[in-house]
């Protein structure tokens, strides 16, 4: 048998109609006649085209405001029938049912309308019924019927027409037919995840998810990865960051790149512009130098100062509208990407100079504030859960030693907490006058995130000619408890004076003791912040 399908007829209704009509005619001069529906079938009408309204070819008229036109036997009989089995071919013919071989639907803009921040009301009669379940009949069916839903594919579908005397091939009406079931279930996925967050729902039952493509990336992690970047539904108020990005400039970003970019804007955005200027290095999604400023420059500088040996090859984040100052500054080593809300027109020009490095304008900044969820695959399944939201200002701070932290400990104290919200587990992140000294990240254990947060402060030292590492005097936040005294003892030995951590342990009475006998300070916050 043939798998090459010839197509006589063609149903289009679409909501998108940019390009329908050159589609159509297309069609049409290839012999095909064409069914359509309601504003389509109007276009195509004043278009001057020889189109039938679906009412005729049903018998029934379109009706509940459009609600019911296509949901009839004659069309899904049209599109499910199987071409050659007697018995399908007997009930067509006995019902006076014409075969359907091409269907060309893109559904009402459910996405586009949660976007807007439409009413209730709105929204809900923007969810398609007709459309999905037409597509998935044809999908089913697609061993004979070709099923179209983005517009970037009629030219591959006349291209196959005129190569093959009107009709296409399984292989195009196959990938065709995925593409369109993967349509379905991206804009059900939207759907849902709207409905659960009118309702505050959470361990659903069941759980879709859906987004579409952005940008197909060279490779994944590692070359012999494949990969891709897809954007899902935002709603309203879209979070700022990797989905919002202009890229003005430099190489196309890779999938390093976007989850690094991702992390460091994730980071900068702990920091109100309108209290304090703050800058973001990241390497491999790990910062290496954090810090703020009365401006860029010097909290750029400041956050350089922590590790610029992996500063090199970097991910620089900004909270600010980038100033030609911070730009002249931050060109001055290799870097691969800059993310900032906005950039000067000075600002560009400088970077302009530099064709390899990315320039990105987020035209926001994420609210860390906000509520989201976070997925992560494991073998059979998916992790989900809710963003880590919990910000330090919003903490109460419970003084648990002999001494209270000063005025400026404390201030230190909350800024290396906000660190250390996003660096690796286990975490140990040292902090002075508003700039990170030291970073340990992702150890095994804790102690071992402390030593090398004050070896990489040493290293510091020794590069920039200081002499005593910025760890002495400085105070340390610990993403979550100390299981022990050792790991406070080692922060102790790298000069800090002040500690913040969660709390919790079984062994929190020997900790405080330890901190009271080295004359530290230490709050707990009560809340952890585990990253993975």
């Amino acid at each position: 048998m043939s798998t090459v399908k010839p197509i006589a007829r063609a149903l289009l209704s679409v909501s998108d109609k940019e390009g329908i009509v050159d589609f159509a005619r297309d069609l049409s001069a290839l012999g095909v006649a064409l069914v359509s529906t309601g504003g389509t079938y109007k276009t195509l009408k004043d278009a001057g085209l020889a189109v039938t309204e679906v009412a005729e070819l049903t018998g029934f008229p379109e009706m509940m405001d459009g609600r019911v036109k296509t949901l009839h036997p004659k069309v899904h009989g049209g599109l499910l029938a199987i071409r050659g089995n007697d018995e399908h071919e007997a009930a067509a013919r006995t019902h006076g049912i014409l075969p359907i071989d091409l269907l060309v639907v893109n559904l009402y803009p459910f996405e586009a309308t949660i976007a807007r921040g439409a009413s209730w009301d709105d929204t809900i009669e923007n969810i398609d019924i007709g459309g999905p379940a037409m597509i998935r009949a044809a999908s089913k069916n697609h061993d004979a019927v070709t099923v179209v839903v983005d517009g970037a594919d009629y030219a591959a579908v006349i291209t196959a027409m005129k190569a093959n005397g009107g009709a296409t091939t399984l292989d195009l009406r196959r990938r065709l037919a995925a593409k369109a079931y993967a349509r379905t279930a991206a804009y059900d996925a939207a759907i849902s995840n709207w409905l659960f967050d009118q309702l505050d729902e959470t361990a659903t039952p069941y759980r879709a998810f859906g987004g579409t493509l952005a940008q197909g990336l060279r490779y994944g992690e590692n070359p012999h990865q494949w990969a891709a970047f897809y954007k899902t539904p935002q709603g309203a108020t879209p979070r700022p960051g990797v989905a919002t990005i202009r890229q003005l400039q430099g190489k196309e970003l890779s999938y390093n790149n976007l989850n690094d970019t991702d992390a460091a804007y994730e980071l900068v955005g702990e920091f109100d512009p309108a209290r304090t200027a703050a800058v973001a290095i990241i390497k491999h999604a790990n910062p290496c130098g954090v810090a703020e400023g009365p401006d860029l420059l010097s909290a750029y500088e400041k956050a350089l100062a922590c590790d610029p040996v992996s500063a090199f090859g970097g991910i620089v984040a900004l909270n600010r509208t980038l100033d030609a100052e911070a730009a002249r500054k931050i060109v001055e080593i290799f870097t691969e990407v800059i993310i900032a809300p906005d950039a000067t027109e000075e600002a560009k020009a400088i970077l302009a100079t530099k064709k390899n490095l990315r320039l990105l304008l987020a035209g926001g900044l994420p609210d860390p504030k906000a509520p989201g969820i976070t997925v992560k695959t494991v073998a059979g399944g998916l992790l989900v859960q809710s963003r880590d939201n919990a910000v330090v200002d919003a903490m109460d701070l419970k003084v648990v030693t002999k001494r209270a932290p000063t005025a400026e400990e404390l201030t230190d104290l909350r800024f290396a907490f906000r660190v250390a919200k996003h660096v690796k587990s286990n975490t140990i992140v040292y902090a002075k006058a508003g700039a990170t000294v030291g970073i340990g990240a992702g150890q095994m254990s804790r102690v071992d995130s402390a030593r090398i947060a004050a070896r990489k402060a040493q290293d510091a030292a020794e590069a920039g000619g200081w002499g005593t590492p910025l760890t002495k005097g400085s105070v340390v936040a610990s993403d979550a408890f100390f299981p022990f005294a050792d790991g406070l003892l080692a922060a102790v030995e790298a000069g800090a004076t002040a500690v913040i951590q969660p709390g919790g342990s079984m062994r929190d009475g020997d900790v405080i003791a330890a901190a009271d006998e080295a004359g530290l300070a230490m709050v707990f916050t009560g809340v952890r912040h585990f990253r993975h």
